[in-house]
């Protein structure tokens, strides 16, 4: 029988880069997202329902949330993999933003995974893998990025904490941090901060095929590029040096941006 695997944020970028790699390898994804439209059409490239089935829900539906592990099982037969990879950010100070608003940015990259990481502990087959779809920006502080840091940080920890509580049972419970994704999660990048865009971009397929590394070969963390995974290490245990060098990587980051903006504009 084809293993199944949940992908929040499945109807684009990184959740829809996963699941096609997946079906590609003889799987079948279950994609979540709020857009019954999108995850139609994500769907229909996939193949059709003999290999993807689409879950219209909001992941800060707490209650729909905790059922959905069942619920695939129950449509699919099984479930083998849970990937939580919904994300949302507010760029800018706090102060920007309503604290509601700030509050959403947690809810949906730190309390939704860990609802939909508890309810699938007795679902997933043995042996499976939950993996959390962190950030870069959770390794070390990013100005204008607080409550996302935040809730990264809070990400990776809970994953490395799950990982020890669980490993008796064989469950695999990984994290993959990129840097920066050139997918539409970024939004306008005249808003970016310049040290985040001093990272190497990568693509949503660069992620994909991280996540699928954490899996087959069970790894703790896979950050996409490697580099900027020491980089970040560095900043965060060495924050003299972090101060130092930000300067550097904020002209870096500008100059980068420049270099994009010019590429898409010679791209449309």
């Amino acid at each position: 029988m084809s293993k199944v695997a949940i992908v929040t944020g499945g109807s684009s970028g990184i959740g829809l880069a996963f699941a096609r790699m997946w079906v590609e390898r003889g799987g079948k994804a279950a994609l979540v997202a709020r857009t019954e439209s999108a995850l139609a059409e994500a769907v229909a490239s996939l193949g059709g329902a003999e290999t993807a089935r689409a879950y219209a829900l909001d992941v800060r539906d707490l209650a729909a949330l905790d059922a959905l592990p069942l619920r695939v099982k129950a449509d699919m037969g099984r479930v083998d993999v849970v990937v939580n990879n919904a994300g949302l950010n507010h760029r800018g100070s706090v102060r920007k933003y309503e604290a509601t608003d700030l509050a959403n940015v947690i809810a949906t990259n730190l309390t939704a995974p860990i609802v939909l990481t508890r309810a699938s502990l007795a679902v997933v087959e043995p042996g499976g893998s939950i993996v959390q779809v962190a950030s870069v920006a959770g390794m070390v502080p990013v100005p204008g990025e607080a409550t996302y840091c935040a809730s990264k940080a809070g990400l990776r920890a809970f994953a490395r904490a799950v990982a020890d509580d669980d490993a008796a049972r064989g469950l695999h419970v990984g994290c993959v941090s990129p840097g920066p994704v050139d997918t539409g999660f970024l939004g306008d990048l005249s808003e970016v901060p310049d040290i985040v865009l001093s990272q190497p971009m990568v693509t949503a397929d660069d992620v994909a095929s991280g996540i699928l590394r954490c899996i087959d070969e069970r790894i703790d963390e896979v950050v996409v590029p490697a580099m900027s995974g020491k980089l970040a290490t560095m900043g965060y245990l060495l924050p003299g040096f972090a101060q130092r060098i930000r300067p550097v990587l904020e002209k870096r980051g500008a100059k980068n941006r420049e270099a994009i903006l010019a590429k898409r504009r010679a791209m449309s």
